[in-house]
Parts: structure tokens; C-alpha cells; sequence
């Protein structure tokens, strides 16, 4: 069984501002990842351009390899310091954890971090560290499958103060909350958005103070192989759908034909749905052996709107996917689930759709396209071409 770390963001803008004062960074080093949430004083563009320099520079150094210490004690020196309120222009918190949850966390005047362990939310135990006259709390992490950590800008905190709520969102609320809306297998970014849409809730649309959640999880790996059409020479199908069916990956076809060479290879018949969840989707279909049988170009089309959405920093609808429409049962798949995917994309022209708008190159940019909103959520792509 192989471990893996699965981030996952989103930030509201302060009301009125077209920049977020708060910024994400991460970054992956072999084993490791980093990831850092600064938050800027203020908002606006200046508090933009100081949290974005400060997670930069800290993930360009955990890059590096530069000792975490290192890091944090070089940003503290070179942040300046708000001659009249006498704090730091930007705090921060550091993920820096390894795939099997071994590492550290280090924060600097953001909200304390959360740990989701065993399905409770929890304290962090903390080390008080003195770096250049500051204060940072040092965590020493230690994870286990499916533990979420929760890192947040004080938006969090603040939200609904002289609104719906007199002081604010207080942390045993945040906790609370997290307890009853985290679902099993519920995905970093999913996470984060939950979290997120709750504050957006308390601030009645209309946030007073830039508002971010982060969120790492560790997870089982779970690979996915996708193939989409079948391939340009014909005498290949076996060697291609042979290299298809290697592995212990999930198993997804899109498109008529490619299922029906499939299901020959196979040794079975292909079964359609005639269910049709979402008129814009055409129906499932089903082969023995194959986890996802879906019709091509038309659902394609439809996925990759859905993983526009999904990516987009404005959408705060849930990251689930509950319809059982192809184009769903897609993203429930690649979005959620998948850590590693791998397309296998024929590029033969498909007879069906002669007299139609649809191409080859269409198909191509689909898939590039997904990949790259894909790559963006974090995932692990790799592109085949037959």
C-alpha cells in the first residue's frame, strides 16, 4: 500500500477587492511536500504582493532543501515591520511533511492549524520557539491514512463578527463544523471549499477580511488509466488495450467504439443504459471488468466544464459528485478519487462522426485541456498517444 499527500485550497477576496491579501503556495521535493499559506496585513494589492513574495520565498527554500529553520528565521529578518502597529507585514504557517506523514509544522501568527484524526478534530501539540525575537510554533508531525491538517488565515476566525455573529467564528466552531461536514474520502480540496463556503455563509456574501483554507491529506494512492478512442492503426488494438488493462489501476473507456474493441478483447458483450440523469449527457454503458464505461466527445465536453468549475478559486459549490450521469461519474473519479491518472488516447477518426463537428483535434484538445485543469488540482498525469 503506497501513501500520498493530497493538497487542496480556495480563498475569498475582502468585499470590494479584486485581489486576495492572502496567498498559497506548494511545492514538491521528492518525497516531500510543502505548502504555505501567508496572509498579507491589510488587503488589497499590497497585502497581495507581501503574502505572495513571503510563501514563494519559503517554498523556493524548503525546495531547495534549506533547514526549515533556516526558512522561517530568514523570512522573519527580511519581512518589514508595520511602523505603526509594530507587527510583521505578513504571518504564515509551513506544511513540510513527507508520503509517509512524517514531518514538521511551523506557524507564525495565523490561526492554529487543525488535525483531523480518526474522525475528530484536534489540537496540535506545540513547541514554542524564539526566532529573532518571535515567536513560532513548531509541530512535529507524525500522520497517519486519511489525517487532514487544516491551515487558515484569521478570515476564518473573523467571520460574521458584527454580522451574524457577535465575536466571530470561534475555534471550537471551525472544529465542531469540520467534525460533522468532513465525509469519508472527502478530498483535500474539498475540504478547503466546505470550510471556506461556511466563512462566506457568516459573512452574508460579503467578506470583511481576506478569508483562506488550506488542507493536506495523506491517502492510499489509487491510479486511474482513462482510454479515450481507439488507435490510428487497427493491427494495434490488442497491444493497446493490452497496455490498458496492465496494473491493478482503475479501469475507465470513453467513447462507442473504443468500448466495443474493449469488450471484443475482453471476451464480453457491452451493455448500455438507457438512463439519462442529465439529458446533456449521453448514457453509461457497461463492460465486465472495466470500472466506468461512458460515451466520448459529448461527455468529454461536459467534464471538462466541470473541471473548470472545480479548479475556479470563485466556486464554492461542494467538490462532490452525487448524479450518476456520465460526465459525473467522470469526475467523482478523476477529481476525488484518482491521485495518479494515465490517458490512453487513440487518434484514429472515428467513422460515427463523419457530417458531424467533431474531429480528431477536438477530441486532443479536450483531453489536453482536462489535463491541464487536472495537473492543477494536483494530480499525477500521463499522456499516451496511439
Amino acid at each position: 500500500m503506497e501513501l500520498c499527500l493530497e493538497t487542496g485550497c480556495t480563498s475569498l477576496n475582502h468585499y470590494g477587492e479584486e485581489l486576495c491579501g492572502d496567498n498559497v503556495a506548494c511545492t514538491v521535493n521528492g518525497d516531500y511536500t510543502t505548502l504555505v499559506l501567508a496572509d498579507g496585513l491589510g488587503s488589497g494589492v499590497k497585502a497581495n504582493i507581501l503574502s505572495t513574495l513571503t510563501s514563494k520565498i519559503l517554498c523556493t527554500m524548503a525546495a531547495n532543501e534549506i533547514d526549515i529553520y533556516e526558512c522561517v528565521e530568514t523570512i522573519i529578518q527580511t519581512l518589514p515591520v508595520c511602523a505603526e502597529r509594530g507587527v510583521a507585514y505578513s504571518t504564515f504557517s509551513i506544511i513540510h511533511v513527507n508520503k509517509e506523514g512524517k514531518g514538521e509544522l511551523f506557524e507564525f501568527d495565523n490561526p492554529e492549524a487543525i488535525y483531523y484524526h480518526n474522525g475528530k478534530c484536534q489540537n496540535f501539540e506545540r513547541e514554542e520557539l524564539n526566532v529573532c525575537g518571535k515567536r513560532v510554533y513548531r509541530s512535529e508531525l507524525n500522520l497517519e491514512e486519511d489525517d487532514i491538517i487544516v491551515v487558515m488565515s484569521d478570515g476564518t476566525i473573523h467571520a460574521g463578527i458584527g454580522m451574524i455573529l457577535n465575536f466571530g467564528w470561534e475555534r471550537p466552531q471551525i472544529m465542531e463544523h469540520l467534525d460533522n461536514n468532513i465525509k469519508p474520502g472527502m478530498s483535500a480540496r474539498a475540504v478547503a471549499c466546505m470550510l471556506a463556503a461556511a466563512c462566506n455563509d457568516l459573512y452574508a456574501d460579503k467578506p470583511g477580511d481576506d478569508t483562506t483554507v488550506a488542507a493536506v491529506r495523506i491517502r492510499q494512492r489509487l491510479d486511474v488509466n482513462i482510454m479515450v478512442g481507439p488507435p490510428v492503426d487497427k493491427e494495434k488494438d490488442d497491444y493497446y488495450i493490452k497496455h490498458f488493462l496492465e496494473g491493478h489501476s482503475k479501469k475507465i473507456v470513453c467513447g462507442g467504439t473504443s468500448s466495443t474493441i474493449v469488450a471484443r478483447y475482453l471476451k464480453t458483450e457491452l451493455k448500455t443504459s438507457f438512463d439519462f440523469p442529465d439529458k446533456e449527457v449521453p448514457p453509461i454503458g457497461y463492460i465486465k471488468g472495466i470500472d466506468l464505461t461512458t460515451e466520448g466527445v459529448l461527455t468529454l465536453r461536459k467534464l471538462l466544464q466541470l473541471s473548470e468549475k472545480y479548479v475556479s478559486i470563485d466556486d464554492l459549490t461542494p467538490k462532490t459528485f452525487t448524479k450518476q450521469d456520465g460526465a459525473s461519474l467522470l469526475a467523482d473519479f478523476l477529481f476525488e478519487k484518482a491521485t495518479h491518472i494515465t490517458f490512453f488516447v487513440g487518434q484514429s477518426v472515428n467513422v460515427a462522426h463523419q457530417g458531424l463537428p467533431i474531429d480528431t483535434t477536438m477530441k486532443l484538445k479536450l483531453v489536453e485541456k482536462i489535463t491541464e485543469n487536472l495537473r492543477k488540482m494536483g494530480k499525477i498525469v500521463e499522456l499516451n498517444y496511439y
